[in-house]
């Protein structure tokens, strides 16, 4: 047997040493992975997805010096009378004093809003209701003057007015479709809220065509959340080109204040109502002469039909236009012009935004068979004038 010289074994010794403590420090070498590294996750770094993105304006400076000069606060006074003595308005104590009672005091009420103005003849358009009843109308401009202002015309159903002042050089603003909104574009608010003077505010679009809210009788609201506040009623919303998209008209709120739903009237119908209340003095609006009903599931069911949709024609004017159409009562509309109506109020608002002498096909369905007629619209009467 042969046997390894000594200064052999003392070099293989070393060399074996120094292998396994390379093992030890790099295990990657034999090819093969410990158990333990086996249950390490692996993370790697990867390369942000680049999502194509509309670029938008830093700052809205530019589009809030194009509008505001146009946007009006608006102040009114009316004289308002009382009871000389608050025991006079208990029946017990009038009693006493007789029918006539004691002689009634007269107060002077204010209150403040915003308008905006929109044409260099002076138009200027707020709401209804912060003009309503007013004796007097004052409007201070943004540059410092201040005029009287005359009532054009007003129209409580929309909660919109026109008012009209006598001034030169007047800023005008400019008007944007508000048919190109989507949720989600940023708009800004201008008026002057709680009287504390011209503030602007800034959100999106938070939804569009919002009805049933018992606010107008013809709703059609951009909902937003951009801060409105009492004294903004009847400012403008703009887009971040300083356009005007909407007045200002209603919050819905538990304090009081602005909690983020805001309502304003889009610039189209705006137009429309304005141009109306200069031009014929009250507002233009379709009419069928039909009392319509909600469709329920189970209405639905007891008229046998197959889906629940459509509006019930609950009633008809003799001689009216859908009277003289053919319409029946227990008919149920599901369509006008191919467009889907399954709220009365919607059917109602669609119906009042046509033009008087438009012709409709009205596709409904009368004792479970699907009919058309065809309809003129007429012009809704006027209602007596309420104040």
């Amino acid at each position: 047997m042969r046997f390894l010289r000594p200064q052999l074994i003392w070099p293989l010794i070393s060399g074996l040493l120094l292998a396994v403590l390379l093992l030890q420090i790099f295990p990657g070498l034999t090819g093969m992975q410990s158990s333990s590294n086996n249950a390490r996750a692996e993370i790697r770094a990867t390369e942000p997805l680049l999502v194509p993105r509309q670029d938008g304006p830093v700052s809205y400076a530019s589009a809030v010096r194009m509008a505001a000069p146009a946007v009006v606060n608006i102040y009114t006074t009316k004289v308002v009378e009382q009871e000389a003595h608050p025991f006079m308005n208990d029946p017990f104590f009038r009693h006493f004093f007789g029918q006539g009672g004691q002689p009634r005091q007269q107060r002077m009420q204010s209150s403040l809003g915003s308008g905006v103005i929109v044409s260099a003849e002076g138009y200027i358009l707020t709401n209804h209701h912060v003009v309503n009843g007013a004796d007097e109308i004052r409007v201070a401009l943004r540059d410092g003057r201040e005029t009287f202002a005359r009532t054009i015309g007003s129209d409580p159903d929309s909660d919109l007015a026109v008012l009209k002042i006598e001034l030169d050089n007047l800023p005008v603003i400019a008007l944007a479709s508000s048919d190109t909104l989507e949720v989600g574009d940023v708009v800004l608010a201008i008026g002057n809220p709680f009287g504390v003077g011209q503030t602007v505010t800034q959100g999106i679009v938070s939804a569009l065509g919002r009805n049933s809210l018992g606010i107008n009788t013809y709703e059609d609201f951009i909902q937003t959340d951009a801060a409105i506040n009492p004294g903004n009623s009847g400012g403008a919303l703009i887009n971040p080109y300083g356009q005007l998209l909407g007045i200002n008209t209603a919050i819905f709120s538990r304090s009081g204040g602005s909690q983020g739903i805001g309502f304003a009237i889009p610039s189209n119908l705006s137009k429309q109502i304005m141009l109306d209340l200069i031009n014929q003095g009250f507002v233009v609006r379709g009419w069928m002469g039909i009392e319509v009903q909600e469709m329920t599931p189970a209405l639905a069911q007891s008229l046998k039909l197959e889906a629940n949709r459509g509006v019930l024609v609950a009633g008809l004017l003799r001689n009216g236009p859908a009277h003289t159409a053919g319409l029946l009562p227990g008919d149920v509309i599901e369509t006008i012009n191919g467009r889907r109506v399954d709220n009365a109020r919607e059917a109602i608002n669609y119906i009042a935004g046509l033009r008087p002498e438009t012709k409709v096909k009205v596709e409904l369905v009368r004792d479970g068979e699907r009919r058309s007629v065809d309809a003129t619209i007429g012009q809704r009467p006027q209602a007596p004038r309420r104040n």
